[in-house]
């Protein structure tokens, strides 16, 4: 699986990110080829100097999916009210996603009795 991240950065206005978001979503959500989407509100920043506000990830089959949709006539609007909303104070970049459920790491774990 492929996904575009997008990072906003703490420092857009609330307000306006409220209140373009769902603008922002409904296009995105008409991107072709979109497989699913998360977004997570960062609410505690642990460590490193970037800080955000909000992370959203939109799942693709492949890279050439992902680049598809960003180019389709719903990407290229969605992509307009990201700038919109966030003033440039924003992070974009592909990543090779892979996952794995905890049920299925734990049977891949080494046994370790309680004498070792």
């Amino acid at each position: 699986m492929y996904k575009l991240v997008i990072l906003i950065e703490k420092s857009v206005e609330t307000a306006i990110l409220d209140q373009l978001w769902p603008q922002f979503l409904r296009n995105a959500e008409q991107m072709p080829g979109l497989l699913r989407e998360s977004t997570s509100r960062v609410d505690v920043h642990l460590y490193g100097s970037a800080e955000y506000q909000l992370q959203h990830e939109l799942f693709f089959n492949s890279p050439e999916e992902a680049r598809q949709a960003m180019a389709s006539e719903a990407g290229r609007a969605a992509g307009r009210i990201l700038q919109q909303l966030s003033g440039g104070q924003v992070v974009l970049f592909f990543a090779d996603h892979r996952e794995d459920d905890l049920e299925n790491i734990r049977k891949r774990r080494p046994s370790f009795s309680s004498s070792e």
